[in-house]
């Protein structure tokens, strides 16, 4: 599996994370490209996580609120096809406004 595929397949669901990042660890060559957007995906899975449970809650005692459900759904797409779009180009960048905050948290992929 090549390196490129390797940096959009771990956008592809929490199992294609798992299978990239099986196939990197296995890899002779630990490309930075895949290493990075391994870290930027599995924040993305991470925070979309989190969110998904904060926006739950508040959306049971709040049902009006569902509108935020949505809006944290597409926001999500619009990462993760971000983040797919950066790895098919083999560019090492962050995605928009989060990826700052996954930079270099996630080391034990490396």
């Amino acid at each position: 599996m090549s390196n490129k595929t390797m940096a959009i397949l771990a956008y592809v669901t929490i199992i294609g994370w798992v299978v990239a990042y099986l196939q990197y660890k296995k890899s002779s060559d630990r490309n930075p490209l895949v290493n990075y957007h391994l870290g930027q995906s599995l924040g993305l899975i991470i925070l979309t996580f989190i969110l998904g449970i904060v926006i739950s809650i508040v959306v049971s005692i709040v049902p009006s609120l569902y509108f935020l459900s949505l809006i944290l759904s597409v926001l999500s797409l619009v990462f993760l096809l971000l983040g797919v779009v950066a790895a098919n180009n083999e560019v090492i960048k962050p995605l928009p406004i989060v990826g700052k905050l996954f930079e270099g948290k996630f080391n034990f992929v490396s």
